[in-house]
């Protein structure tokens, strides 16, 4: 019965081994937080999890993608304080996820043509995007340290490094993205050097008090990505590098982005929401193509996840597909000291409770309407809804079936 039972991330005690992953809100306004985002964390809190996590903050303007995400810096403290108190006065610990879009971002949100390890376009954006010069990646590594010290001011007991799924540390490690031929690419001894230096900066401004993860792929989940055995010798040196926890995630959002989540996008759900009608239509034009499905099963990681285990010492988060009382205490059986959800507790934000209390699973139908509209509002479970358009509504029941005729199979 591990579930219920205290363990440490660290020098931070969390009451059980459930985690709300760094699953993007779109909650937030002007890059700051809001009331919604407050609401919604501490709703997770109080339904009984062990440490919940604000996503996707960026460390600097130039990694922001979009206007609802957060730039982790000193002048939104005070509203994020306010998040932290309210979480941990429910009883729960708090962490913030920090990152980089790298070419996954828009001037009009970045304030300058979108960066990257290699010069070229970006055509998931789509947009132009300029290689980093060698000298800027010392500025940026330093910023990830000033983020874990804002964090810190902002009562964060965690931060959860982003260095998976396409972002900027995951396109360095990447030789889909990373085509330099200077001393940051080339073999993955050298892609791996930008990750380095962002960690010496976060756990050097950790110190002793903060909790560190790092959100790390297993497997980038296309031809010419990162494969597992890669991946596992990434892993290995985040160990080395003093992460008190590693995530172990996978997909890469501008290539195979569905490996990440898993099921099928509801592609006129996304672009229902989309402002921008060249690209509303443009996506209806050719999004199948682009989003390519992947079939959702539960514990869908847990294949790959058990290698990294078996080869790994330090705390291990496991992620993806956790949604029933039986498949969680599968994995920590298996000896993962954390499980991380996203989507159960969007749909049930009292889902541990629940759990506690004798539920066997949650009643998501991963359906995926919360993910396709996070990118143009909050994510939020239809379940929660009244009065969607018909056409999303059938666009869901048509996911449905499908996805029970792949399951009958």
């Amino acid at each position: 019965m591990k579930l219920f039972t205290p363990y440490k991330i660290g020098p931070v005690e969390l009451r059980n081994r459930t985690i709300r992953s760094a699953a993007f809100e779109g909650m937030g306004k002007d890059n700051g937080p809001t009331q919604k985002l407050r609401d919604y964390h501490v709703s997770v809190a109080k339904g009984g999890v062990g440490m919940t996590t604000l996503a996707y903050a960026s460390i600097c303007e130039s990694g922001l993608s979009f206007k609802t995400q957060l730039w982790l810096r000193p002048q939104i403290v005070p509203e994020l304080r306010k998040i932290t108190d309210d979480i941990h006065a429910a009883g729960a610990k708090a962490s913030i996820q920090i990152g980089h879009c790298g070419n996954m971002t828009h001037m009009s949100t970045a304030g300058c043509i979108p960066v990257g390890p290699s010069t070229g376009f970006n055509l998931y954006s789509p947009t132009i995007v300029r290689g980093l010069k060698a000298d800027e990646l010392h500025t940026l590594a330093s910023q990830f340290g000033d983020a874990v010290v804002t964090a810190r001011d902002a009562g964060f007991d965690c931060v959860e490094v982003h260095a998976g799924h396409g972002y900027l540390i995951s396109q360095f490690l990447s030789p889909y993205t990373n085509r330099r031929r200077d001393e940051f690419g080339g073999t993955l001894d050298n892609r791996m050097r930008f990750m380095r230096m962002c960690m010496e900066e976060v756990m050097r401004a950790a110190g002793n008090d903060m909790g560190v993860l790092v959100k790390t792929n297993m497997c980038d989940g296309f031809k010419g990505g990162l494969e597992i055995d890669d991946c596992l010798t990434v892993a290995k040196e985040l160990e080395n590098l003093g992460a008190h926890a590693i995530v172990l995630s996978g997909g890469f959002v501008s290539k195979a982005p569905m490996y990440v989540m898993r099921g099928e996008m509801p592609i006129y759900t996304m672009t229902h929401y989309m402002k921008q009608l060249w690209l509303k239509y443009g996506v209806r034009l050719v999004g199948k193509y682009m989003i390519p499905n992947e079939p959702f099963k539960e514990l869908y990681f847990l294949d790959d996840a058990r290698r990294f285990r078996s080869e790994l010492k330090c705390p291990l988060v496991y992620v993806g597909g956790a949604v029933s009382r039986e498949g969680i205490d599968k994995v920590l059986d298996e000896g993962f000291e954390f499980v991380q959800m996203g989507r159960a507790l969007i749909n049930d934000p009292e889902f541990v409770n629940h759990l506690r209390q004798g539920a066997e699973r949650c009643d998501c139908d991963h359906v995926n309407y919360c993910i396709a509209r996070m990118y143009s509002e909050d994510m939020a479970c239809h379940k929660h809804l009244c009065n969607l358009p018909p056409k999303i509504l059938k666009e869901i029941e048509q996911i449905k079936r499908r996805d029970e005729q792949q399951n009958r199979r």
